[in-house]
């Protein structure tokens, strides 16, 4: 299975891209639009079977689109204008994935917690609770367990809830709301095969609005 790596800069002037960036509907619209660049007919969940994982990167010339997915993304589907984009392959970077290297790391995630019936009855909590500060950073560290690494440095940094209303199975409007931090840092890796697993399929909720890709490359020295 090979896994692509895409990187999306938008025009500042494209309408199109504008709309996938802002506004009360960006989360949604911008997943409908990632996921035009992959084949119809797809079945129930085209967003897992081709891996599809996104989020938006803030640098100095303006925001950028980074798209990963197991499925080479046809980006002649994107509309005139919408700006300029270049897919390749991460296969070699996976490959190299050894015990005991030091990498670096970057995850928007969406850290919950999800308390039992009881504690929600007691205290009067949702299902799903978000979390922040300290509580989110432990958060990632049992993610990080998970996904094969040791943490070695970490810093997180809250950002604006991925939101949206979109059309459930049933025909009623579902409003998306998922609480995302940023986690940055280096680790370890202790296990290479738990590390790609969690590249391939992403951490945590709302994969499909923007959660959940971890990005990886090697530490300043790392031999």
């Amino acid at each position: 299975m090979s896994v692509w790596l895409t990187r999306i800069v938008p025009h500042p002037t494209s309408r199109d891209a504008l709309r996938d960036l802002g506004g009360a509907q960006a989360a949604v619209g911008l997943h409908r639009r990632l996921m035009s660049l992959y084949p119809d007919q797809a079945g129930p969940d085209p967003r897992a079977r081709f891996g599809i994982l996104f989020r938006i990167e803030d640098t100095p010339t303006g925001p950028h689109i980074l798209l990963q997915s197991t499925h080479e993304p046809d980006l002649t589907r994107l509309p005139d204008g919408y700006g300029t984009s270049l897919t390749r392959p991460l296969d070699p970077l996976l490959e190299a994935l050894r015990p005991g290297l030091t990498i670096r790391y970057r995850c928007v995630a969406s850290a919950v917690r999800k308390p039992g019936a009881t504690t929600r009855q007691l205290y009067n909590l949702p299902a799903v609770v978000p979390l922040s500060g300290p509580h989110a950073e432990e958060w990632w560290i049992r993610q990080a367990d998970t996904a094969g690494l040791k943490p070695l440095t970490l810093h997180s940094q809250p950002l604006d809830a991925a939101r949206g209303t979109r059309e459930g199975r049933t025909g009623k409007q579902q409003h998306i709301r998922h609480a995302r931090t940023r986690f940055d840092g280096s680790a370890a890796i202790l296990d290479p095969d738990l590390l790609r697993t969690k590249i391939i399929e992403g951490i945590g909720r709302g994969k499909a609005y923007g959660c959940g890709l971890l990005s990886i490359a090697p530490a300043r020295g790392a031999a």
